[in-house]
């Protein structure tokens, strides 16, 4: 990664990215207005694409658990990047069908407590 600063916002991002439960997903906009900075999805997807290969605060950010509002993989269905993502959901057992995974049963509800002590935003 460059010398170029890190925007502040990215830090929330990825720490909250970093909250997601094994075997659950969660959109980009409930990972916007959960890191404190609602409306602000296309953010979140900018952050992702930012992680550094190091990881932050020396844990890894599973920006495969995060999809889109329709219960989808943003990337385009066959490319390197979608396979890579659909590779990672299903070692979770996140079942995919296609490019869709059902919200209904994956998506992370976080509970009142991670709200209140593990959300910083």
């Amino acid at each position: 990664m460059s010398n170029t600063p890190i925007n502040p916002h990215y830090r929330q991002i990825w720490q909250t990215v970093q909250l997601i439960p094994q075997g659950k997903v969660a959109c980009y906009g409930q990972i916007a207005d959960l890191a404190g900075l609602p409306g602000r999805a296309r953010l979140v997807g900018k952050a992702l694409g930012k992680v550094p290969d190091i990881g932050f605060k020396g844990q890894t950010v599973p920006w495969f658990r995060v999809i889109n509002s329709q219960g989808k993989i943003s990337f385009e269905q066959g490319s390197d990047n979608f396979e890579k993502q659909k590779q990672h959901l299903q070692d979770e057992q996140v079942v995919v069908i296609g490019t869709r995974i059902k919200l209904k049963d994956f998506q992370w509800q976080p509970d009142l407590s991670e709200i209140l002590f593990a959300l910083e935003f």
